[in-house]
């Protein structure tokens, strides 16, 4: 009697954790509209009307997206869809909430609740037919002609609020071409930096512990220096060009490790602050209001005090929300780039640091793709996305509590302002289907019927 042994070779992947997405999903939804409920008893002492089309319109959006995440990336990170549903929705709430104010004139939650729609459409248009993120490696220049041309447009339109950031389309509004623009320049950078990372790596001389580049490799990084310094120049735009450069400069660091490239990125960027700062009217007015908060303009305090006095007012645990008193920040600032200061009045430090913490997690996860990630393209893409998101939320947040001056950045999903959450939504997607494709288990092999002739003389 013969005994039968017979081994099987199988690919051993992760599972796909889709149901953990799901159960955090329905924490994402439930959060959002308790925190509605909650604004509603606070202004009304009722609970508001439209409870229920805000929760029934947000999971639909969170339910469709799973949906296409679970079909076509099934291996993708089962956190980052969550997160940015929560962030979305907290938005959706607390725009909401200072629509409740006379004083700030026309409600934009129901605007806003229509570009997050649109935002979920472009981010289900990439899952459906981004196959697979290498197919992007093949537009390397094409994308950065159409990033320059995104870079350049608001030069030809008038400035709003002392800024040319915006261009307005006839049927659609005003847009803000940078914040798509930071996408298609991490898919340009991914794919230069893979190609030249070599060379860039070379260093000529070691002075003081560091690595100096060639004289010759300096050219990439002196022209983008000189590009961001010309986008802050025309167009006084402090936030895009510090997203430009930094993100070049992050990209540059993880594609050759040289720290030298950290040091000339930070010299470069501090010279032409300063140059700038000390030329240019409307950042010179930015940079004023930062070292002196207190001083009046227009008779009144300025709107970095005041966002520090809703800070200070929340406390640890804040005032609750709809108790708060940040519409005093005035204007579309208090929904664009201070809506920070309500939640740090309204939710107090704790929530505040719960919202940096979901950002934190957002990125930590981004960058856990590009650590995954099989391909040096991916890899690249992924750090060029989360570091973009990463510099954007540093900047809004540093600007409006008071730790550099205020760039006119918008904080990611949280804030009123259409291009910024549709930008930020296609971000994920494409971060989600690289994790799908650094997290799907290998095929397995192809049996070789030699192989499987050799077993069975073995066990007879």
């Amino acid at each position: 009697m013969s005994a039968s042994n017979t081994t099987t070779i199988t690919s051993i992947g992760a599972p796909n954790r889709r149901n953990t997405e799901l159960a955090l999903l329905v924490f994402a939804v439930a959060i959002p509209v308790f925190a509605y409920a909650n604004v509603g008893l606070a202004k009304n002492d009722s609970v508001p009307a439209g409870l229920l089309g805000y929760g029934v319109g947000l999971g639909l959006l969170a339910a469709v997206a799973h949906l296409l995440v679970r079909k076509f990336a099934p291996y993708a990170d089962p956190l980052m869809l969550p997160i940015a549903t929560l962030l979305n929705g907290l938005g959706l709430v607390l725009i909401w909430r200072l629509d409740q104010e006379p004083s700030l004139g026309t409600a934009m939650a129901p605007k806003q609740l229509m570009w997050s729609t649109v935002g979920v459409a472009l981010f289900i248009v990439v899952m459906v037919f981004l196959k697979d993120h290498r197919i992007l490696q093949r537009y390397t220049y094409i994308s950065m002609v159409v990033a320059l041309a995104l870079l350049i447009a608001p030069v030809f339109f008038p400035a709003v609020y002392g800024a040319r950031i915006w261009i307005t389309l006839p049927g659609i509004g005003s847009l803000q071409p940078g914040e798509f623009a930071k996408i298609i320049i991490a898919v340009f950078f991914a794919g230069y930096l893979m190609v030249k990372r070599d060379a860039l790596a070379l260093a000529s001389r070691r002075v003081m512990g560091l690595y100096l580049p060639r004289g010759r490799d300096l050219g990439p990084i002196l022209v983008i220096w000189a590009l961001s310094l010309m986008i802050l120049v025309f167009e006084t735009d402090l936030g895009t060009s510090l997203l430009f450069f930094g993100l070049f400069v992050i990209m540059l660091y993880v594609a050759t490790e040289r720290t030298s490239w950290i040091v000339f990125g930070l010299l470069l960027s501090a010279a032409g602050a300063v140059a700038v700062a000390s030329t240019e009217p409307h950042v010179k007015v930015r940079v004023t209001n930062w070292l002196h908060p207190l001083a009046l303009e227009h008779g009144a305090v300025t709107e970095t005090a005041q966002s520090r006095y809703a800070f200070g007012s929340g406390g640890l645990f804040g005032s609750g929300l709809g108790e708060g008193y940040s519409r005093l920040i005035g204007g579309i600032g208090s929904k664009s780039d201070y809506i920070l200061a309500t939640v740090g009045e309204e939710l107090g430090l704790a929530g505040l640091m719960a919202v940096l913490l979901l950002y934190g997690l957002l990125i930590e996860r981004g960058m856990r793709t590009a650590l995954a990630a099989r391909d040096p393209f991916g890899k690249l893409l992924a750090v060029g996305l989360s570091g973009g998101l990463a510099l954007q939320v540093f900047v809004v947040a540093g600007g409006v509590t008071g730790l550099i001056p205020l760039t006119g950045m918008t904080m990611p999903f949280l804030a009123q302002g259409g291009s910024s959450v549709i930008a930020n939504w296609a971000l994920v997607a494409i971060l989600l289907r690289i994790s799908d494709t650094a997290r799907r288990p290998a095929p397995s092999p192809a049996p070789s019927p030699d192989a499987e002739a050799t077993q069975v003389v073995r066990n007879q």
